[in-house]
């Protein structure tokens, strides 16, 4: 019994120009890719971008029971730009879900570790920029996913 409740989670790697989804098992034991968005930066303040309504079309098709958006924080823990853009995110998209929560997770190292381990695995180039984000939000739900097992544990 993996400690959770069952239930998909999506996990969401949130970048500048790029928005990677992964997804884990009902039991939540394993993060796999989904899907790479482009984000929308077009939108007016009171519409829903393009990439939050497809986020929220693949938490319909997965039953998602949960989002959890990865927090860039620097390894002293301090937030900066990149995590002040990640909870603007999050909390519009919370707004678009509702009521299916959206939870910020520590993402220290998520894309260096992505992009390592493509490397190991001898995705290069092109291939790379394109699967990077969604390997980046494996890490982030995987890591929550990890805890939330250990939190449980006795």
């Amino acid at each position: 019994m993996s400690g959770l409740d069952p239930g998909v989670r999506l996990g969401v790697d949130v970048g500048e120009a790029r928005v990677g989804v992964a997804a884990c098992d009902p039991e939540g034991i394993l993060a796999t890719p989904l899907a790479t968005l482009t984000r929308d930066r077009s939108a007016a303040p009171d519409a829903v971008p393009s990439d939050m309504a497809e986020l929220a079309r693949l938490v319909a098709e997965h039953d998602a029971v949960a989002v959890v958006i990865g927090l860039p924080v620097s390894l002293s823990g301090r937030e900066g730009p990149a995590a002040a853009m990640a909870r603007d995110y999050a909390r519009r998209l919370a707004a678009v879900l509702a009521p299916v929560p959206v939870i910020l997770s520590d993402e220290r190292m998520s894309t260096v570790l992505a992009t390592r381990r493509l490397s190991e695995r001898g995705v290069r180039g092109k291939r790379r920029r394109q699967v990077v984000d969604q390997a980046a939000a494996v890490e982030i739900l995987q890591g929550w996913l990890d805890t939330q097992r250990r939190r449980a544990s006795p």
